[in-house]
């Protein structure tokens, strides 16, 4: 070993061509392998890091007939939901799954989707793993990053409220509701299920491209060759974040499925993005870059002044009628029926465990 290794300093030493070489291979392959160790820190502490303080719903559970249920997610951990009642003055117009942001519980379907129960439709709201009343799963923080534990949990909610509308004699077609991490879960979810005909978010993002976003405003604050990292090719920031989630998916047991690819599976389904034009955690870019990807009947509104998840409290009136309005439109109406919440065959019946009027 050591005699190549004299031939080779040798050769080197006779060959002026041949140290311009390996200057430059070492330059190559030790500069981006320690960028990448650095960023890589960093991302960690990022998806780690704690998201917005989100608010919870507005107390007004008592005003709609609701239904407490317990479900199992794909992978079997014990989930919370409530069945709620639109307004009972009006026909059932259609079932809506609500998917609630990070760190919050499935309450905040009052704030979000008021509109909606005014308007005559059934909301399905749940809490994901680790939050409200479902059940922890051990070893697992749940982050503000739509991974593929929430696609477990949101798969189960449209296959569990599938089969609950089912055995009532209405139809499986539902749309589905999700803000932040939820909205993302919420594409990643209805790729997979043919019945969920309509998508609204709020504040969606896909967790490839914003890590690449934070990879970028964080590198340019803190390095201090700012012009290198300027000027670094796609590539390289692709390279960083595939690097930070095998990393994640080694350490942590968890991945983070491509929202963008879930949007271009949804082929022809409906989707409305919301996005608040001052998100400074996610801006309102990541909505839009979503948008063009899709194929089918979409929508986009950028609500001037919102922050993140804020749209709904700087235009409350505007955000229930768009969203109203877009499933309206797009949803299926179900056949009418007698009774919202009435109780189905025994043999019908999907399991519910708890369940109250």
């Amino acid at each position: 070993m050591m005699p190549f290794f004299y031939g080779f300093l040798d050769f080197i030493g006779q060959h002026e061509w041949a140290s311009v070489v390996v200057v430059v291979s070492l330059l190559f392959i030790c500069y981006p392998i320690s960028i990448l160790r650095k960023y890589a820190r960093v991302a960690i502490r990022l998806m780690d890091g704690a998201a917005p303080t989100p608010e919870s719903g507005n107390g007004v559970t008592s005003k709609y007939p609701c239904e407490e249920v317990t479900f199992q997610s794909v992978d079997g951990f014990g989930l919370r939901g409530l069945i709620i009642s639109g307004a009972t003055d009006k026909p059932p117009l259609g079932m809506i799954v609500f998917a609630h942001e990070f760190a919050s519980e499935r309450s905040s379907a009052f704030r979000y989707a008021s509109s909606l129960l005014e308007a005559g439709y059934d909301v399905f709201t749940f809490d994901f793993r680790g939050h409200g009343q479902s059940q922890d799963e051990p070893d697992y923080r749940p982050r503000q990053w739509p991974s593929h534990r929430e696609q477990s949990d949101m798969l189960a909610a449209i296959d569990f409220i599938g089969e609950y509308l089912e055995s009532r004699g209405r139809s499986k077609d539902l749309g589905l509701f999700g803000v932040s991490r939820g909205g993302g879960a919420a594409i990643l979810a209805a790729a997979e299920r043919e019945n969920v005909r309509v998508i609204v978010t709020d504040g969606a993002f896909s967790s490839d491209t914003a890590l690449e976003f934070l990879f970028k405003r964080f590198a340019m604050t803190f390095a201090r060759l700012r012009f290198i990292v300027k000027y670094h090719p796609p590539l390289a920031w692709q390279l960083h974040r595939w690097f930070v989630f095998k990393e994640f998916a080694s350490t942590h047991q968890c991945r983070f499925p491509s929202v963008r690819k879930g949007v271009k599976r949804l082929r022809r389904r409906s989707i409305l993005f919301i996005h608040g034009e001052k998100d400074s955690y996610i801006p309102y870019q990541q909505s839009q870059s979503l948008y063009e990807l899709a194929k089918g009947p979409k929508e986009i509104w950028i609500v001037s002044n919102a922050k993140h998840n804020q749209s709904v409290t700087i235009a409350p009136d505007a955000y229930g009628r768009r969203i109203t309005q877009f499933f309206d439109k797009h949803l299926p109406r179900p056949a009418l029926a007698t009774a919202r919440l009435a109780k189905p065959t025994e043999s019908a019946a999907p399991q519910l465990v708890g369940s109250a009027a």
